[in-house]
Parts: structure tokens; sequence; C-alpha cells
């Protein structure tokens, strides 16, 4: 699988990602060809070496007409749809601006459809996000992962005033990410480069173990004394498999000894409503040989705040334990199996493309065996025999 690892020092924009794509290895006349392909008229490219604190770096800028106007969501994703791209294209292009919108929706405190783009919203935001998708193609890029984010510190104007770096918009969309600003005055990390890397990626964590085929540095604007003001991507075949994918989670642990079984039930219960990928009990000893319960949530980063809120509040707990982990996660799909008491779904897991578990949710097999009036034993029997039937399996697979 080709990865690709966004190291983030010197934060991100739109046209730092376009340069490091270009600067490794992406070829420009395609890129060209597919940014026009969006039917904008007089946008150009200019790229040029140039060197950022000693480092040789792409720099790219969007010429673009001046009187370019605002636009909503709707009208950047018409002008996706309608241009001549790859559905993966398409997708991913639509996905980075789906998680812009949010972002400045949650800021307003607007409908999503009522989002205008401001300073992103201008045709070289647009080409920026498209072109960063044509090269992600154009690479053969399959997943991605990011650092820890430099945003920059000070302040930075915009449409609606002075605000300090990072700016909402970006703030919001920085959860989930580790973020740090360090003595670099300026805005780092702008909301293109923010929503581009939060729609690829889950969380931050280390540079994953693959072996590095092509390095690029995307030079920002902005030049500094002493500080190398680029975005440095990194791609690589990597050992994950398209069924074996890793995500980086939070797991978050307390030990409880006057907890009652009401209580622990309803933690389990708001954990769930809350986001968390599973909550579990371990019964453990603590000092003086209270029995007690070790609570265990496991969620993505982006819920980690709600999630300590709920056991601060509905425990005991003054303390929690907080660590890092990798899930890895074998190719899952539902698929429909037909049997004589009636439809089912199953759950269908593979691994190195051969099915190695297919289970149906025990809550159908109960309605399944009520509808007909059988026992449940007799219906998974039932289910049993469909699924050995492996023809069956795959021509719904």
């Amino acid at each position: 699988m080709r990865k690709l690892y966004f190291d983030c020092f010197a934060g991100a924009s739109g046209n730092m990602i376009l340069g490091a794509l270009l600067d490794a290895g992406a070829d420009r006349k395609a890129l060209e060809t597919e940014v026009g392909n969006l039917g904008l008229e007089g946008v150009e490219l200019a790229v040029k070496r140039v060197n950022r604190a000693g480092i040789s770096a792409t720099h790219v800028e969007v010429i673009y007409p001046k009187q370019d106007h605002h636009r909503h969501l709707s009208d950047i994703i018409e002008i996706i749809e309608n241009a001549s791209l790859s559905e993966k294209v398409k997708e991913r292009s639509t996905a980075v601006f789906n998680k812009l919108a949010e972002a400045e929706a949650k800021v307003h405190g607007i409908d999503i459809g009522k989002v205008h783009f401001h300073e992103v919203g201008a045709l070289d935001a647009i080409v920026d996000i498209v072109g960063a998708c044509v090269c992600f193609e154009i690479l053969k890029i399959d997943s991605f992962a990011v650092s820890k984010i430099h945003t920059g510190s000070g302040f930075v104007e915009m449409d609606h005033g002075k605000y300090p770096v990072p700016p909402p918009a970006v703030a919001s969309l920085l959860s989930g990410f580790e973020a740090y600003s360090e003595d670099v005055d300026g805005e780092l990390l702008t909301p293109t480069g923010a929503a581009i890397i939060a729609a690829l990626c889950n969380a931050s964590e280390p540079m994953p173990r693959m072996k590095i085929e092509s390095t690029g540095y995307g030079a920002g604007t902005r030049q500094y004394d002493k500080f190398p003001n680029v975005l440095r991507i990194l791609i690589g075949e990597s050992n994950e498999t398209a069924d074996e994918a890793y995500e980086n989670l939070r797991l978050i642990e307390t030990n409880i000894d006057d907890a009652t079984p009401q209580v622990l039930g309803h933690i389990m219960d708001k954990a769930f409503e809350k986001g968390a990928l599973d909550c579990w009990f371990t019964a453990i000893q603590m000092k003086k040989n209270r029995p007690a319960v070790l609570i265990s949530i496991l969620a993505q980063p982006a819920k980690e705040e709600e999630l300590k809120s709920l056991l601060f509040r509905e425990t005991t707990t003054i303390g929690l334990r907080l660590r890092d982990v990798s899930r890895q996660c074998l190719e899952r799909e539902v698929v429909s199996l037909p049997t004589r008491y009636g439809d089912i779904e199953i759950k269908v897991a593979r691994f190195e493309g051969a099915v190695v578990n297919a289970k149906p949710e025990f809550g159908q097999v109960r309605e399944l065996a009520d509808r007909n009036d059988v026992s449940v034993r007799e219906v998974e029997r039932e289910i049993d025999s469909a699924l050995r039937n492996e023809n069956a399996l795959k021509a719904k697979s």
C-alpha cells in the first residue's frame, strides 16, 4: 500500500501541499490538464524552484481573475461534479470541502448550506484542493498520515476581523490532532491545508514504517530567517494492505471501587452514545483488597474530551489514564444472505482476500426465529448451512 506522510513542522497550506506533491514526482502536465477540466477561465499555475532557509522547494501560485466572487458549498460541489475528473478525485475533493464547510458552520453557528467560503472560496483554493487530489491519484496514494502540526502564532487578518492563530475554523479542523505553537510569528496552517489533512487523516502519529520512495518539499510564500517555511511529504510502500488498516486511537481508563451496577451500566450506555468505539469493565483488586472495576473506553482522538468529561461527571474518579493505541482492522462488509426463513444480513471479514469470519447480528437471528415461530438454534443451523455455500456468499460480496 502506498502511503503519504505529511510532515508539518512548518504547518501546511493548499499551495504548499500542491508544491510538495509536484516536488515528489507528480506530473505537472497531467495536473494542468486535469485542472483545465474544471472549466475555470483564466486560471493558470505558476510553478518555480525557491529556497527556504537552505531547503530547495517547489512553490506553486494559482493565477486567477481577481474579480472572483465568494461561493457557497453547493456552488463548489457543482463545479467539481460537472468537471471531467475521476470519481476518486471528485470524492476526495468533495470530502475536503465538506470538512471545511462543517468547520465554518460550527464557528459561525449557521447551517452548512449558508456558509460563505470567504478566504477559501476563491478560485485558488478550488484549484489547490482539486489539484492536490489529482496528484494523489497520479502518485497512486492509498492512505495518509500526519505528524504533529505546527500552527504558528500571533494574529491574522480575515474578512470578519483580526483573529488569533490558529483562527477559529482551523482550530475546529484540528480536533483530534496534536498541534503546537513555537516562536514563529504568522499563520503556518491555513484553512485549506487543515481541511485537506483533516479529510484524509484520523490523528497525528509518528512517521509510519514504510519503504520511502520519494520526498517532496512544498514552499510557503512567507520567508523567515533560519526557519524553513516548507511542508515535507514522504511517500513509500507500507506493510499495511487494504484489508489490514491501522487506526490510531485513544484508550481512557480509570479504577472505581464504589460504583453501583446501575451506574456502571449507565456509563457504558452514555459512552456509546458519545461515540466510543468500545467500552468494557474488568474486575480488579485495589488497595486494602477492595473489589473494584477497571473502566476502559476506546475512542477516536476527537472524542477524547467528551468521554473524559463523562467519567469525571458520572464517577468518583479524580484521575484518568490515557494511552495512544493502534488498532488493526480487517476489511469488513455487510452482505444479505437468503435463507428459507428470510434474508439476513451477514457481517463478513476478509484477510488477504479470503473470508475469515462471517456472522449475523443476534438480534436479526432472534427476529427471524420469532417471525417463523422456530427456535433460535434452528435459524442458526439454517444460516450455517447457507454460509457453507461459498458461491452464494461470493455472489453477494
